[in-house]
C-alpha cells in the first residue's frame, strides 16, 4: 500500500466512525506508526509502505474508532511547545492549561529581575506539564512537583529528563501539601474539579481514559480548592501567588472560597474559547 492510500483509508475509517477532526487524527496517526511525515504525504504521496507499518497504523486507527483518545495511543502531547510522555495515571495536558502558564510567566520573571532565582510548587504535577513549561521559560526557576500518584511522578521526571529540565525539578510523592517544605514564590495547580455526579456526564474520551483521581473534585467539585486555600500560605513567600486552573462555571465559588482564608483575586483569565479559567490569589 502506497503511502496516499493509507492515508486516505484511515481518514475513511475515522469520518465512518463520526471521530470529530477525523482527518487532523487520521494524519497524527499515520505519520507516527508508518514514519512518514506530512511532507511525504505531499511531496512524495506513491510511496510504498512496508506492511508491517501498515498493520501497526490500522491497528492504531481501530484504536482511535473504539474511542480511545489520539495522543493516548501515540503516547505524548505538546504543551507549551514542550514534548510530554503521558502514562494511565495523567491527565492528557489540555490546550486550556497553557492559559495557567501564561498567568504565571510574567510573576516568575519579576521575582527571577528581583532576586536572580525563584520556586515553584506544582500540586498535583501530573506529567509535569506546568511545571516545565514555566522552568522552559524562565531559566532562573527551579520546580517541584507533587502528586499522590507513583505512575504520575515517573512520567513527570521523565518529562524533565526528555525536555532536559531535571536539574530544576524535583517530583515526589504528597498528599496535597503532606510532605512539603520551606517556601515558594508561586504555588500552581489543576486539581480535579468535576462534581462527583457530574463525572458520568464527561465524554467516553475522558471518562474512560483520563485518572478518575485527576477528575473527581469531591461533592460539589471544590474539595481540592478548599485544602489548597487553607494551607497555601504556609508554603508561600509573603509576596507570593497561587494561581489555579478552574471549572468554568466555578470563579465565583472558588474566589469566596480563597478569600475567606485571607486571599485577595489578583487575576482572572478566560481560555481560549472565552470561557473563565484561571485564578491568581495574592495574600489580603
Amino acid at each position: 500500500m502506497n503511502l496516499a492510500t493509507l492515508h486516505q483509508e484511515s481518514r475513511a475509517a475515522l469520518a465512518a466512525a463520526e471521530i470529530a477532526d477525523a482527518r487532523l487524527d487520521a494524519r497524527l496517526l499515520v505519520e507516527h506508526f508508518s514514519g512518514a511525515n506530512q511532507a511525504d504525504a505531499i511531496g512524495r504521496p506513491d510511496t510504498v509502505i512496508d506492511p508491517t507499518l501498515v498493520a501497526a497504523v490500522r491497528a492504531a486507527i481501530a484504536r482511535r474508532v473504539a474511542g480511545e483518545p489520539v495522543h493516548r495511543i501515540i503516547g505524548f502531547r505538546e504543551f507549551y511547545g514542550l514534548k510530554l510522555y503521558l502514562s494511565p495515571e495523567t491527565l492528557e495536558p489540555r490546550p486550556d492549561t497553557e492559559t495557567l502558564v501564561d498567568a504565571v510567566l510574567p510573576l516568575l520573571r519579576q521575582t527571577a529581575a528581583l532576586s536572580g532565582a525563584c520556586r515553584v510548587l506544582d500540586l498535583g504535577t501530573g506529567t509535569g506539564a506546568i511545571a516545565l513549561a514555566l522552568l522552559a521559560q524562565v531559566p532562573e526557576a527551579t520546580a517541584v512537583g507533587v502528586d499522590i500518584s507513583d505512575g504520575a511522578l515517573i512520567a513527570a521526571r521523565r518529562n524533565a529528563a526528555e525536555n532536559g529540565l531535571s536539574g530544576r525539578f524535583e517530583a515526589f510523592r504528597s498528599d496535597w501539601f503532606a510532605e512539603i517544605r520551606g517556601s515558594f514564590d508561586a504555588i500552581v495547580a489543576n486539581p480535579p474539579y468535576i462534581a462527583t455526579a457530574e463525572l458520568a456526564t464527561l465524554q467516553d474520551e475522558v471518562v474512560n481514559h483520563d485518572p478518575a483521581r485527576a477528575l473527581d473534585g469531591g461533592a460539589d467539585g471544590l474539595a481540592a480548592y478548599r485544602i489548597i486555600a487553607a494551607n497555601a500560605s504556609v508554603h508561600l513567600v509573603p509576596s507570593g501567588s497561587v494561581a489555579v486552573e478552574i471549572g468554568h462555571t466555578q470563579k465565583n465559588e472558588v474566589a469566596r472560597l480563597f478569600e475567606a482564608e485571607g486571599w485577595r483575586l489578583a487575576e482572572a483569565r478566560r481560555d481560549l474559547g472565552g470561557r473563565d479559567r484561571v485564578l491568581v490569589f495574592e495574600r489580603r
